[in-house]
């Protein structure tokens, strides 16, 4: 595996990984899909701000295996030393330490641009995503009920927090 910044080349890839998770599942609560368009925007934008999108990019799993990245957790200056990350993994690379080395890399990347504090915002539904974010030394903060819909139901928010420090 190669852990490496996402180039143009790879937004192929990292939108069939992130619009199949869009359509699909409760894991996010958006059912907007991306676009190239709108997934450059958020690229450049992030690395306007010092901030980074990463990809696993794996030979057995056939290219780009997920991806990662992170901003700051909400506008204003109060929060620029707390953010919040993105990690999505296709159907391949699920269980086989692409997420972990993925969130290594970005936990590392905050740090070294003055980030105190990570977040993680895991659908209520997604116990594996809430069992990995604990292992990963996240503790959660707080669970917001019935927060978003999505497939006509109403999904609770669980907000997984890390001190950086």
């Amino acid at each position: 595996m190669i852990l490496r910044p996402a180039g143009p080349a790879d937004t192929p890839a990292i939108l069939e990984i992130w619009n199949a998770i869009i359509r699909d599942t409760t894991v996010t609560f958006t059912s907007i899909e991306k676009t190239p368009a709108t997934f450059a925007a958020l690229v450049a934008d992030r690395r306007a701000r010092g901030r980074e999108v990463f990809v696993a990019e794996d030979a057995e799993a056939g290219g780009v295996a997920g991806f990662a990245s992170y901003d700051q957790f909400r506008p204003g200056d109060g929060y620029v030393h707390a953010m919040e990350h993105t990690i999505l993994l296709g159907p391949s690379a699920r269980g086989r330490g692409h997420g972990r080395a993925l969130l290594q890399r970005i936990e590392d990347h905050a740090r070294a641009g003055g980030a105190h504090t990570l977040f993680a915002g895991v659908s209520g539904e997604n116990a594996a995503g809430i069992a990995f974010h604990a292992r990963m030394g996240f503790a959660t903060a707080q669970r917001y009920p019935e927060a978003g819909r999505k497939f006509g139901r109403w999904l609770d928010l669980v907000l997984m927090e890390k001190r950086l420090g």
